[in-house]
C-alpha cells in the first residue's frame, strides 16, 4: 500500500512510518521542506495527489508549545495548521484521477465536554462549547468528502486523547519536573485523564488503512474512533503510576491558578479538566492494544 502522510516527520507522524514500512508499505510524507521521500504542501497545491492508496493528515502546531504565548497569533496558527491545510489535503484527494481507498484525519477528544461523571463514547452527540471544541467541530468539517468520493473512499475520523510514548508527546514536557522529584497532581487531580500510547495509536491508523471498505460506504459522514487507552484514570493515578515508574515522590501539587497563568485559561482546561472517553468502536474494529493500562506504557516508555 501507498500511503501519504501529513505531518508525517512529527512525534506521531515517524511512529506511524515506521510501523508502516515495517509492514511493507511505501510512505510519502507531505511536509513544509523538502528531501528524500518527501513532498511540500506547495507540491501539493501545483501537482495535486501522488498515486496512492492511503492519506493520514497529522499536521498542525503543537497545543502545549512551551515557546508560544497563549495570544490571537498562537490560536490562529493553531487554526490554520490543522483547518486549512485539511482542507488542501481534501481538495488533492478529490481531485484526484483515483483517490485513495482510505482517508484518515486525526483531531481529539477535546469535542468532549469535561465531566467527571459523564461516560464518552464515539456514539456520543456533541456541541461545540469553547475554543478548543469548536476548532474540532471545523476541523472534522473540514475533511469531510463529498458523497461521490466518499463512495469510493472510506473516511475515519481517530480522536486521540493525551499521546504517551519516549521522545515526545505530553511526555516530553513531564519527565523532567518528575525526574527531579517535582511532579505532582495538577488541580483536584480527579479529573479524567484520557491517555494512549504512542505505538497504539499508529497501531490504530494502520488497522483503519488496511480495513476494507464496508459493503456500502455510509452517506452519513465518517466513520469515528476514540484512540483512548480501555482504562478509565484520572489524572491523580497517573501522577502516581509516573512516580511509582520513576521511583520519585509524587508531593507538589501544581494549583490550578499556576496553570491558568503559565498557559492561558483556554489551554489550561485541557490539563485541569478532562473527560471519561472508551474506545468502544475502535474495540468492536477488533483492535489489541499493546499498552492497555498505565503499569504497561508507562513501564515502556522510562525503562532502560
Amino acid at each position: 500500500m501507498r500511503v501519504i502522510i501529513a505531518g508525517g516527520s512529527g512525534f506521531v507522524g515517524r511512529e506511524l512510518t515506521q510501523l508502516l514500512r515495517k509492514k511493507g508499505h511505501e510512505v510519502t510524507i507531505i511536509s513544509r521542506h523538502p528531501g528524500p521521500g518527501r513532498i511540500t504542501w506547495n507540491d501539493l497545491d501545483t501537482g495535486g495527489l501522488p498515486p496512492c492508496e492511503g492519506a493520514v493528515h497529522l499536521a498542525g502546531e503543537n497545543l502545549m508549545n512551551p515557546l508560544r504565548w497563549w495570544n490571537e497569533s498562537y490560536k490562529k496558527d493553531l487554526y490554520s495548521s490543522r483547518v486549512d491545510t485539511t482542507r488542501a489535503l481534501v481538495r488533492a484527494i478529490s481531485s484526484a484521477p483515483t483517490p485513495p481507498r482510505s482517508w484518515i484525519l486525526v483531531t481529539g477528544v477535546a469535542c468532549y465536554r469535561p465531566s467527571q461523571t459523564a461516560l464518552y463514547t464515539e456514539e456520543s452527540e456533541w456541541t461545540p462549547f469553547d475554543l478548543l471544541s469548536q476548532l474540532v467541530k471545523d476541523w472534522e468539517g473540514a475533511g469531510r468528502l463529498s458523497d461521490d468520493v466518499a463512495a469510493k473512499t472510506r473516511q475515519v475520523v481517530i480522536r486521540p486523547g493525551a499521546v504517551l510514548g519516549r521522545g515526545g508527546g505530553a511526555m516530553k514536557q513531564m519527565l523532567p519536573p518528575f525526574w527531579l522529584g517535582l511532579g505532582g497532581t495538577l488541580g483536584s487531580g480527579q479529573q479524567p485523564f484520557p491517555w494512549i500510547h504512542v505505538s497504539d495509536l499508529a497501531g490504530i491508523m494502520a488497522l483503519s488503512l488496511e480495513a476494507p471498505l464496508p459493503p456500502c460506504p455510509a452517506a452519513d459522514g465518517p466513520e469515528v474512533l476514540n484512540a483512548v487507552a480501555p482504562a478509565l484514570n484520572t489524572n491523580r493515578e497517573f501522577t502516581k503510576a509516573l512516580g511509582r515508574a520513576l521511583r520519585r515522590p509524587t508531593l507538589l501539587p501544581v494549583p490550578g491558578f499556576a496553570m491558568r497563568a503559565l498557559l492561558g485559561a483556554e489551554r489550561a482546561v485541557v490539563l485541569m479538566e478532562g473527560q471519561r472517553v472508551v474506545p468502544k468502536r475502535t474495540l468492536d474494529l477488533g483492535y489489541k492494544y499493546q499498552y492497555p493500562d498505565l503499569q504497561a506504557a508507562l513501564g515502556e516508555i522510562v525503562g532502560s
